[in-house]
């Protein structure tokens, strides 16, 4: 990071960690040397896209930033409450010491990959690990902290979220920091704007999704990360709607897409393919050589699942579900939807 960020970034830092109340970009402006220097020379809007990407470079460092109705002309205020960034006393032991430094593995993306390692940085720094933490770090270690015996495989895992959406939104997420997006619905031609209050991602059958408040249609909502299009841009104010306190986004998912339905539908997938769907199955039973025939829930959402998977499956019953998923396919062929 080049110098003079850095300084900008521990300045406006240290302004909103030791600030009563919350600061508007006015007053940010004009009490941050760097800024007052850049707005001799920069446009409102200019200025504006650099607080933004300050802010948001602050929030992926780990500052935790509140933003409230400020005093002063009743603009939006941001302010970092120092009991929410001071990290407690913490002593781990060397199966602690291990676990987290395998977590920290975990995460394939770049920023995530480097939040991990940042964390545990800290950890050391403040003396939270035990000893036992360097050999914990070494691939393959033990709970114990000992090296697995000679011949026997480490196996670590590793999360990947191809989706651009990903980061922004758990980002927002976690920030309590409401989002707007472009969405494509399944089966839907062309995207349209949501504007949204982001809760929780989790991954279900191999896709990322998201749970939350859907502003425009005043209800909760989940979203398939690979059907948001274009960039996920940040909203000002704070949440509207009240945060559950377990936000179970699997359970959902499942109701959007008919899990838990009393009626069941009967499809066959050719061998090898089509394992997300095989996952739901209520029975499975095997058709020739290379077929299967799964019995699944059928309700809300499902038709959309099914035309993914193409010519790999073909639905038997119920009637209506066929025809629907026949009527998907054609006009994807014909272009005018995407399957995906």
């Amino acid at each position: 990071m080049p110098i003079a960020k850095a300084e900008r970034l521990m300045n406006l830092a240290l302004c909103l960690m030791n600030t009563r109340r919350p600061l508007t970009k006015r007053e940010l402006r004009e009490s941050i040397e760097a800024y007052r220097e850049a707005g001799e020379s920069v446009s409102e809007d200019a200025f504006n896209r650099m607080f933004e990407r300050d802010k948001d470079d602050l929030r992926e460092l780990g500052l935790v930033i509140d933003t409230a109705e400020a005093s002063v002309d009743g603009d939006i205020g941001y302010l970092a409450q120092r009991d929410r960034n001071r990290l407690p006393e913490i002593s781990l032991d060397a199966e602690e010491a291990a676990a987290l430094s395998l977590v920290a593995g975990v995460w394939r993306q770049a920023r995530l990959a480097d939040a991990g390692r940042g964390a545990l940085q800290k950890l050391r720094a403040a003396g939270g690990l035990a000893a036992a933490v360097a050999t914990a770090d070494v691939p393959g270690a033990t709970a114990s902290g000992s090296a697995p015996a000679t011949g026997q495989t480490a196996l670590e895992p590793h999360i990947v979220t191809p989706e651009a959406a990903f980061e922004p939104l758990l980002a927002a997420a976690r920030d309590r920091r409401p989002v707007s997006f472009h969405y494509r619905k399944a089966g839907a031609a062309e995207p349209e704007p949501r504007t949204v209050e982001p809760w929780a991602l989790e991954c279900w059958h191999g896709h990322w999704y998201l749970a939350g408040w859907d502003r425009d249609r005043e209800a909760v909502r989940v979203f398939r990360l690979s059907r948001v299009t274009g960039r996920v841009r940040n909203r000002p104010g704070s949440f509207g709607a009240e945060v559950p306190d377990h936000v179970d986004v699997r359970a959902q998912i499942a109701r959007f897409a008919g899990e838990g339905a009393t009626a069941t539908a009967r499809v066959r997938v050719r061998r090898e393919a089509a394992f997300p769907l095989r996952t739901r199955a209520l029975h499975t039973e095997p058709v020739g050589a290379d077929w299967d025939e799964l019995e699944i829930p059928f309700g809300r959402g499902l038709a959309a699942d099914l035309t993914e998977f193409g010519a790999d499956v073909e639905v038997l019953a119920p009637p209506e579900l066929r025809s629907e998923v026949a009527g998907r396919l054609r006009a994807v062929a014909r272009g005018e939807v995407r399957s995906a």
